[in-house]
């Protein structure tokens, strides 16, 4: 009786400081969630170096040089495509038509942009402006970010068994089948969808390219961001194209433009690279994964990109563990 008494009030303690932890630590809660999403994502290479002959700290620095080289390669185009095409951008916001009157099967439908051109300039330059302020914050974060890779890749034994040691050994195959599961969900997230978007910055670049488009590095650079957003896409950015082709007379374009930027940018890179990827996905739906995309991003801001695939997949992962228990329990009665 007194071991379950002892037991019960450090499991209370442990889950009110973790409580208060989680409090104490909000303003760098993401950055130590990403932090260890890209540590598990990164272990299988980090072995792979150690059995290459690798000491412990050589493979896990090279992991964390990898996740650094992987992050700039995601932030430096978009922040050279916002600078160089800054003027661009906002003298296009500027000289927008107050309306625009769009004529389809005898109906006329009038589109107000001045309106949203002057809230979307407003909010370029308060994010500009939040961003330029908050940069040593978001140095400190970077630094912090890299800290923790490092430092999970150093020792991962040693956080796994401080992890599985308080539960009870009945309970192991339970937290096993969630490590599985949480290990596919963010190889989807991450290895897939990155060699997905990086699939599509190819296609989209030789697209618009050959169309004619000035812009062509920054639109293939737009398509691969939306690449992340599952079952909408870059079809957004074609669509915008579309209609922004449409507003000034071009109907030929519009059309050509639709026809092949749904099929080689929002198809055919999902069509090829996602089944040679296949055996890395969590395999589960996209209506799923949308939810979680965007219900984490609506609740809990940046963090919930990741956050909300992966409970929404751990979620399916306990249910489909409770059925098979349930199942298993019928079938032995």
């Amino acid at each position: 009786m007194d071991m379950v008494r002892r037991v019960t009030v450090l499991a209370g303690l442990l889950v009110a400081l973790g409580a208060l932890s989680t409090v104490i630590l909000g303003a760098v809660f993401g950055t130590i969630f990403f932090a260890i999403t890209v540590a598990y994502v990164l272990y299988p290479v980090r072995e792979r170096l150690i059995n290459r002959g690798l000491g412990r700290r050589t493979a896990a620095a090279a992991s964390t040089a990898l996740a650094f080289v992987a992050i700039a390669l995601v932030i430096l185009p978009v922040g050279i495509v916002l600078y160089v095409r800054r003027e661009q951008l906002f003298s296009l916001l500027q000289t927008a038509p107050e309306e625009v009157t769009i004529q389809a099967l005898g109906t006329s439908y009038t589109l107000t942009i001045g309106e949203i051109s002057a809230e979307a300039a407003e909010v370029g330059e308060s994010l500009a402006l939040s961003i330029a302020s908050s940069t040593p914050a978001l140095g400190f974060k970077f630094f912090l970010f890299v800290l923790l890779v490092y430092a999970l890749l150093v020792r991962p034994d040693d956080v796994a068994q401080a992890l599985l040691r308080p539960i009870p050994r009945e309970y192991h195959d339970i937290v096993i089948a969630l490590h599985e599961r949480l290990r596919a969900t963010l190889y989807a997230i991450y290895v897939l969808q990155a060699a997905t978007s990086f699939g599509t910055f190819l296609v989209a670049f030789g697209l618009f390219w050959a169309l004619g488009y000035e812009a062509a590095f920054s639109l293939a650079v737009v398509s691969g961001i939306l690449q992340f957003i599952p079952i909408i896409g870059p079809s957004v950015l074609i669509l915008a194209i579309a209609g922004f082709e449409v507003t000034v007379g071009n109907t030929t374009g519009a059309i050509v433009v639709t026809v092949l930027g749904l099929v080689l940018i929002g198809f055919l890179p999902d069509a090829l690279i996602r089944p040679q990827l296949a055996s890395l996905t969590a395999k589960m739906p996209g209506s799923l994964y949308f939810i979680g995309f965007v219900g984490g991003i609506l609740s809990i801001g940046v963090v919930g990109v990741i956050a909300g695939p992966v409970v929404v997949g751990l979620l399916a992962e306990v249910g489909a563990l409770l059925a098979d228990e349930r199942y298993s329990h019928l079938s032995t009665d």
